[in-house]
């Protein structure tokens, strides 16, 4: 089974920056599609962001459209997520996940990464 592993989470204040690394293990990223989501405390899980496997089309939510960019490396088996002008309301549990091998991002994701704390505060 495919395993997620998230890293680059943090504390940071209003305005900065982080970059959020979700790296796949024993199968190539090649063939899957990798979605970004948070879940701030009391909150719904929200679905930030999500790259493609057949065209590397991306998808980003509204309330980070502008702000964050999705990006893959295939020869490192990584996707990224840079996070720019943070703000408080970006506060969350960040996951990253796939919906299985050929799938694409509208698919449903099954497997998770065990998610890294995202924090913005001055």
């Amino acid at each position: 089974q495919v395993q997620l592993a998230e890293s680059g989470g943090g504390l940071v204040q209003p305005g900065g920056s982080l970059r959020l690394s979700c790296a796949l293990s024993r199968f190539s990223l090649v063939y899957y599609s990798i979605g970004w989501f948070r879940q701030a405390p009391g909150k719904e899980r929200e679905r930030v962001s999500c790259i493609s496997s057949t065209d590397d089309s991306t998808y980003y939510a509204d309330s980070v459209k502008g702000r964050f960019t999705i990006s893959r490396d295939n020869a490192k088996n990584t996707v990224y997520l840079q996070m720019n002008s943070l703000k408080p309301e970006d506060t969350a549990v960040y996951y990253c996940a796939t919906p299985g091998e050929y799938v694409d991002c509208g698919g449903d994701f099954g497997s998770w990464g065990q998610g890294t704390q995202v924090t913005v505060s001055s």
